[in-house]
Formats: C-alpha cells, sequence, structure tokens
C-alpha cells in the first residue's frame, strides 16, 4: 500500500523522499506543492535557516505529464545553505577534512543528541543532530501535499490551526471555512484563527526570545469530509486512531497526541462525554450530538470531522544553554547553540497536517483500493452507496 522514506542531512546537498502506492492519474501541480513547502516555513518565531532557504520541490520520476503514472514518485529538495557546508559535511573523506569539520562535543538536553551518540558510537553528535533535525520535516510536507492532492479528489480536506503557545489557548469551537480561510492568507503570524488570542500567544513568544529561551503549544489538524470505515476493530495496529497517533508524534518535538476532546473526557462522566447518536429520515443519515470522538470510535472513521492535536515541546536548541557535559573532557560545560527558531508551532500544524494526511490516503488506499484514480472512484461511490442505503 502507501509507504514513503525520506533521507537527507539538514545540511546536506538536499532531501529526497519517495512515495510508492499512489494510483495513477491522479492530477498533481508543483506550484501546490511548493505553497506547502511555504507554509511550513512561515509563522512568528522561526530562525534565520527561513531566510536562507526558498523551499521548491523537484519530482525526478512517478509524475509525467502532471499525472501521477503509478510508479513510484521521487523528490528532492535542495538545501541552499549546502554550499557553505561543503567542506564540513563532504560525501567523500579528503585530506584536510578533519580541520573544516564543525564538531558538536557539547549535546543539548532534549535533543537525539547524547542518546544518538551513544547509539552510534560517535563522539561527535554532528551526524546525529543533522538527521535529527527538524528540517527533515520539509520532505515529509512535499510528500503530505500528494497525500492531501489525492484525498482531494474525493472532497477531504486537511488542515490545521494553533490552539496553544505557552500558557495561551483558543477555547471555543473551530469551524471548517475559518481554516479555510487561514489557509489562504499571505502572511502566517502563530496560526492562530482568533486575532486577540493570536496576540498574547505573540506576546509570550516575544518574552521568550527576550529571555533566550523557546516556546511551544498545541496544533490541531482537522480533516474534513472523510468517510465512515477507515482503519478497523479487529486487530491493534489497524486501529486509525493509533496509527495517527504514531504518526503525529513521530514529529520533531511532538510528546503527546490527543484525538478529540480525551483530556476534557478523561475529567468527566461517561455521560457527558459521548457523541449521541440520532436519524435524520428525510437525509437517510445518522448524525451525531457532538464530536467529543474526533471523528473516530473503535478504531474506524465514523463521518464526522477528524481531529488530531499535538502538543509540542518547546525546542531544545536555546540561545541560553542549558548545563551539559563534554564529550571530551567529561566536564561540566553549556550545550552547544546553532541557528535556531523560538517558536515553531504553526509549521509543525502543517507537518501534522502532511502525517495525517497520509495515513488517512494509506486508510483510504486500504479500504478502496484501485491501480488508478478511475478504479480507486468506483470503489468509493459504490461503497458510498452502501452507506446511504444502509
Amino acid at each position: 500500500m502507501l509507504r514513503f522514506e525520506t533521507a537527507g542531512e539538514s545540511h546536506g546537498e538536499c532531501l529526497v523522499a519517495t512515495l510508492t502506492g499512489l494510483p495513477a492519474g491522479i492530477p498533481i501541480s508543483l506550484d501546490t506543492i511548493n505553497r506547502e513547502l511555504w507554509r511550513r516555513q512561515q509563522g512568528y518565531g522561526r530562525g534565520g535557516r527561513m531566510k536562507i532557504e526558498k523551499d521548491q520541490v523537484e519530482i525526478v520520476a512517478g509524475v509525467r505529464h502532471s499525472q501521477t503514472i503509478g510508479s513510484p514518485i521521487a523528490i528532492i529538495l535542495r538545501n541552499n545553505d549546502w554550499k557553505n557546508w561543503t567542506e564540513a559535511l563532504p560525501v567523500e573523506d579528503i585530506d584536510g577534512a578533519e580541520d573544516k569539520r564543525k564538531p558538536v562535543t557539547r549535546p543539548r538536553p532534549g535533543h537525539a543528541d547524547l542518546p544518538g551518540s551513544i547509539k552510534y558510537n560517535f563522539h561527535d553528535a554532528r551526524y546525529i543532530l543533522e538527521r535529527a533535525s527538524a528540517r527533515e520535516t520539509t520532505a515529509r510536507v512535499a510528500v503530505g501535499a500528494l497525500a492531501k492532492t489525492f484525498l482531494a479528489q474525493f472532497d477531504i480536506g486537511v488542515l490545521s490551526h494553533v490552539v496553544g503557545i505557552g500558557n495561551e489557548r483558543l477555547d471555543r469551537e473551530v469551524f471548517w471555512q475559518e481554516l479555510v480561510e487561514l489557509s489562504q492568507k499571505q502572511e502566517v503570524t502563530l496560526g492562530c484563527v482568533d486575532a486577540a488570542i493570536e496576540h498574547r500567544m505573540k506576546m509570550f513568544v516575544d518574552q521568550a526570545y527576550k529571555t533566550g529561551d523557546t516556546a511551544g503549544g498545541v496544533f490541531e489538524v482537522v480533516a474534513h469530509n472523510v468517510p465512515p470505515g477507515l482503519g478497523s476493530h479487529i486487530t491493534w495496529d489497524s486501529r486509525l486512531d493509533g496509527r495517527l497517533a504514531q504518526a503525529v508524534v513521530s514529529i520533531q518535538a511532538v510528546k503527546g497526541v490527543e484525538i478529540g476532546r480525551a483530556v476534557e473526557g478523561a475529567a468527566s462522566f461517561g455521560s457527558v462525554v459521548q457523541d449521541t447518536i440520532k436519524y435524520n429520515r428525510e437525509q437517510r443519515q445518522f448524525t451525531r450530538g457532538a464530536n467529543r470522538a474526533g471523528g473516530l470510535e473503535g478504531g474506524m472513521t465514523n463521518g464526522q470531522d477528524v481531529v488530531v492535536r499535538g502538543f509540542l515541546k518547546p525546542i531544545s536548541t536555546l540561545r541560553r544553554p542549558l548545563e551539559s557535559v563534554d564529550f571530551a573532557t567529561r566536564e561540566p560545560a553549556l550545550a552547544a547553540y546553532e541557528r535556531s527558531d523560538i517558536c515553531v508551532v504553526p509549521a509543525a500544524g502543517v507537518v501534522g497536517e502532511a502525517m495525517v494526511a497520509i495515513v488517512l490516503a494509506h486508510a483510504f488506499l486500504e479500504k478502496f483500493g484501485g491501480d488508478s484514480l478511475e478504479e480507486t472512484r468506483r470503489n468509493y461511490t459504490s461503497y458510498m452507496e452502501q452507506v446511504r442505503n444502509f
């Protein structure tokens, strides 16, 4: 079925991604993918790297004449900053290369530096942090844009917004049209649909900047118009809620996932948590009293919007470094610092969209199959007729 991989280092020549399993005949626009890459780079509190990179996708296989052809899709995303790292990170070792390296020997608390160095027996965390860097998510967003394009053929949309930065929270229902309008903006501050709340979030980021700190928060991904029946209840690893949770928590710095209103529900009685069931005879469909379940029950979609939240810790590269230890001397030292962001929650939301779209596209193809878009559409249309006649 649908499978993707990424490769590349943060300061390497390029990032690479492959996607296997999309049916033939899906219309592909490079502008659409590049727009998603642009959205990932936006947000108040981003660092200097975003001024260097202008991410543009190159598709070198699997798409011809603006359509998928059913074969693996190969993507290249070139790093503009590579020109400054060609001597520090060459593919082949050369004479004098040792003097050109930019070693990292003071691991950052909260980063992959120390556990990765121990695991791979490196006494320089450079090789670990280069791959562990969230720069890798650029490739995920490109793949996610392809998944979103596929889902859009069936009127399924996937978008995100920021519900919290630090201790500032948006505490009201958000409507799909608000997310559509937010995604179309040409300037992104913190990705919140409420201007007053966003202003308070911005003040929190400013405080983090002034003190040499970083700010975390919460993003919410909403998948709209998802049909019922994706995923399954029959095995632990086919339950769609588990697959979505794993996908979102795999994003760098995400430490927790919530589906629907899980946190609120855990502190409530069952009688007020479950989404009541009704039937509309005129429209011949089941309806629900609310969507506290986040569109998933028993590991399957139930026809409501799928709602997933990611809880993002403050990133671990601080301008005011924390205590660490030097690899060489084993003496106390301040953690290493490299050019970094202050807040990446809006960008993480865009990455969250990509991961949710990839998982839903996978589940969609599991359900409906098809080597071509036309075949998938026939299967989907037949199933939806079955749903209407249930």
